[in-house]
């Protein structure tokens, strides 16, 4: 049995114990690591030195007296679109891959305080522009269930590091579903938050509007006590919201008793397999046990979602993605005789396919006489998607349906065919574009493969939705479930 198939409450017990140290915890992860590694493809970077030391520093401040902090000591894996401070951060793109930030992420200064200890960066797709992993300037990273799938993306690194006991938890980002998805696909539980209850100061932008940082783990419980350490007010974000962060951790009391659940029709239609359908309504069923009530509702305007949301991201994308000229840092042309070649070489060589893709794109959505037609139309799509959730929450608590349409396709399946990688996932962009919080859960298994059940809720109301995702969890055992590398 691994340490980390512990909860991290537990672990942490058994270090106040001494039973263990952080040392058995950081050899733990890189024992994994040398194991499985070689298979699962999930790290871009590791930082095993500092993470030794780290330990060591750790475990003779645990010998003086006893650690109050749950999180104390744990090994955690960091998506490689958060800057870490003199530790390379790619972004997954040949145009970073080299860049070595002088600054933490907020998000990181919070680990920090918190003295969890970095194993290393996440493999992801380049710049977060992706649903598979496969589009990484470095490596594809497969899934832990099925070499020959892919983990998810654009978090498929930080999803499967934790499906294959790599690290016991991790952090990802979420734009458009890239930690739901992944979660989905690798059996973990992974939560998007509120827009504005994590900060993104230090997340290498995609889209500014709907990116958010948020945890990956094993079980649901973890992932309060991740959330926990990460989320408040940080005034290097404008965005950040300025509300008192809840004990998340007190709401997972398995009572659903009275609760009300919102179906939307439209999740469980046309497009959607009948495994995963299948795997929401027999969930449905368990909370029905626990004394929640389910009907179906509508939300009209999500069929638009998709449209909505690659406008708005690849126009956001193309803003945020200029800045890498070759002139202040990051990769630069050797073949410019003037400062047109710098800037043209610098980007044709630089980003990736996908990335090309998304830069012109936004850029054409934004040029003179398209921009009503397409920037500000799907702007005006995207506040009614947002008063769709705020009709349903009038009368529910939270919304139920599936993660993703299907499990995890394998790798190359999708690559020439950007609509139908851009379709895996309708169901979690109007979450994002409404900036709403939602969790997957495993819920199932399909010809071995998991399935995620997607519970979302009202804004900065991440405490319902833990509490339902929780009662869940303990009634069923889809995520004691592990892949067999």
């Amino acid at each position: 049995m691994s340490l980390f198939d512990h909860k991290v409450k537990d672990l942490h017990e058994l270090l106040n114990k001494k039973e263990i140290t952080v040392t058995d915890l950081v050899n733990e992860s890189y024992k994994r690591i040398h194991e499985v590694e070689e298979k699962v493809q999930a790290f871009i970077t590791l930082d095993e030195e500092n993470a030794r030391e780290t330990a060591k520093k750790l475990d003779e401040s645990l010998g003086k007296d006893e650690q109050t902090n749950v999180l104390f000591g744990m090994p955690i894996g960091i998506k490689d679109n958060i800057v870490t401070k003199d530790l390379r951060t790619t972004c997954g793109s040949k145009m970073l891959e080299n860049f070595s930030p002088i600054y933490d992420a907020t998000v990181m200064n919070h680990l920090h305080n918190a003295q969890t200890v970095t194993i290393g960066k996440m493999n992801m797709d380049e710049f977060a522009m992706g649903s598979s992993t496969e589009n990484s300037y470095f490596k594809i990273t497969r899934n832990p269930w099925d070499s020959t799938a892919v983990p998810g993306g654009s978090s498929g690194g930080s999803a499967a590091a934790v499906a294959s006991g790599e690290v016991l938890f991790s952090l990802g980002s979420d734009t458009g579903g890239s930690i739901r998805q992944p979660a989905a696909f690798c059996g973990v539980v992974g939560l998007k938050p509120t827009y504005g209850r994590v900060s993104r100061n230090g997340l290498v932008a995609f889209a500014s509007s709907l990116d958010q940082i948020g945890p990956i783990t094993r079980n649901v419980e973890d992932n309060a006590y991740l959330l926990q350490a990460i989320a408040g007010l940080d005034p290097h974000d404008s965005t950040s919201a300025n509300l008192e962060v809840p004990n998340f951790v007190d709401a997972l009391t398995g009572d659903v008793k009275g609760l009300k659940i919102a179906v939307p029709k439209e999740y469980l239609g046309e497009g959607v397999s009948e495994e995963a359908r299948q795997s929401v309504l027999d969930a449905l069923k368990v909370l029905e046990k626990l004394g929640a009530t389910w009907e179906e509702v509508s939300l009209p305007h999500s069929k638009y979602a998709l449209s909505s949301y690659y406008i708005l991201a690849s126009s956001e994308a193309s803003a945020n993605l200029a800045r890498f000229d070759g002139i202040r840092y990051g990769y630069r042309t050797p073949n410019a005789k003037n400062l047109s070649d710098l800037y043209k070489n610098t980007r044709a060589e630089g980003f990736g396919e996908e990335v090309k893709r998304r830069i012109m794109l936004g850029t054409f959505a934004l040029s003179s006489g398209y921009y009503d037609a397409y920037y500000k139309k799907s702007q005006q799509v995207r506040t009614l998607i947002k008063n769709d959730f705020e009709k349903v929450f009038e009368n529910y608590d939270v919304i139920v349906g599936p993660t993703t349409p299907s499990t995890a396709f394998k790798i190359g399946e999708n690559m020439d065919d950007p609509i139908e990688m851009y379709a895996n996932d309708i169901l979690t962009i109007p979450v994002n574009l409404a900036g709403v919080p939602g969790i997957s859960v495993p819920c199932g298994f399909a010809n071995g493969l998991p399935l995620g059940l997607q519970i979302i809720g009202k804004h900065f109301d991440e405490s319902t939705v833990y509490r339902v995702a929780h009662a869940f969890e303990q009634a069923t055992d889809y995520h004691k479930q592990k892949p067999e590398l």
